[in-house]
């Protein structure tokens, strides 16, 4: 049976599925259709029921509830992983954050934000932290660093890889918002997971779980495994820089959610409905364990 399965190029995805897709692991007769695709494309695709599978946005995941659930295998959770809101301007970097912890956002609305989505967690996140700063423009999340240089941009949101690059570039750090969420809720930071279409069957589902929990175990077993096929997909790459993003993205909950995994997205949901930010959800988020 062949399923699709969509993912970005990200060091942390492809050194999660190199496994799976690449049969390293018994697929239980079971062949995948990889998409390659950047986190907000993934969540627009998952919007319309695009793939069988597919990686997304916590933070769109509330809007694709009914269509998908969520795997307790392959997500990116955890302590300090959140994304950086950054600036050109170190003035402004401490007069952000000043603001932040007095509460005093005066000022911020005409300031112009570059996010790399509308539904990604790290805007849902921004929003939580700075619900003044709503002139954003949205762009690929590895052109925002230029933007800010260039100056198209006066602060800007980034994810990935980029959190390792921009102070080389000469820009400054105003928040890291996974912080943020950790001061205000003590759990991990919620950023992607696996979804699996809801009206597949219950043991192709299981099955599915169980593959990319096995594609982990194998990649942490084997880290250097699947080192051309990540560096091929990782935009000229340091391989430094390839594994300090795959050390901060994946990790025991990548294998496994577990309870405490489970109750940091459940909290982020119940924050999200009670802030007004997503709509009340109808479906039980979570695949039901087998």
């Amino acid at each position: 049976m062949k399923l699709t399965l969509g993912f970005s190029p990200c060091p942390n995805d492809t050194f999660i599925f190199d496994a799976l897709i690449h049969h390293k692991i018994d697929t239980e007769g079971l062949d995948f259709s990889v998409d390659y695709q950047d986190v907000e494309t993934l969540n627009q695709n998952a919007f319309g029921g695009k793939l069988d599978i597919t990686k997304l946005s916590y933070h769109a995941f509330a809007y694709a509830a009914s269509d998908y659930e969520l795997l307790d295998a392959g997500s990116a959770l955890g302590f300090g992983v959140g994304p950086l809101l950054i600036t050109k301007s170190e003035k402004l970097a401490a007069q952000l954050r000043a603001s932040l912890s007095s509460g005093d956002t005066a000022g911020m609305d005409g300031l112009r934000v570059g996010i790399p989505g509308k539904y990604t967690t790290a805007n849902f996140l921004l929003g939580l932290a700075f619900p003044r700063l709503q002139n954003k423009q949205e762009m690929v999340f590895s052109d925002i660093e230029s933007s800010l240089l260039t100056e198209q941009i006066d602060v800007g949101l980034i994810i990935h890889e980029n959190r390792f690059t921009y102070q080389e570039k000469g820009l400054h750090k105003v928040v890291d918002l996974g912080d943020y969420w950790e001061r205000e809720t003590g759990c991990p930071i919620p950023l992607g997971g696996i979804v699996i279409k809801r009206s597949l069957d219950q043991e192709i589902k299981h099955k599915v779980n169980r593959l990319i929990r096995k594609s982990v175990e194998f990649a942490f077993a084997n880290p250097k495994s699947g080192l051309d096929y990540i560096r091929s997909h990782a935009q000229e790459m340091e391989e430094s820089v390839m594994y300090k993003h795959i050390e901060l993205y994946v990790n025991a909950y990548s294998v496994n959610l577990g309870s405490e995994g489970r109750q940091a997205i459940q909290q982020m949901f119940d924050k999200a409905v009670e802030l007004g930010v997503i709509p009340p959800l109808k479906k039980e988020l979570f695949l039901t364990r087998a």
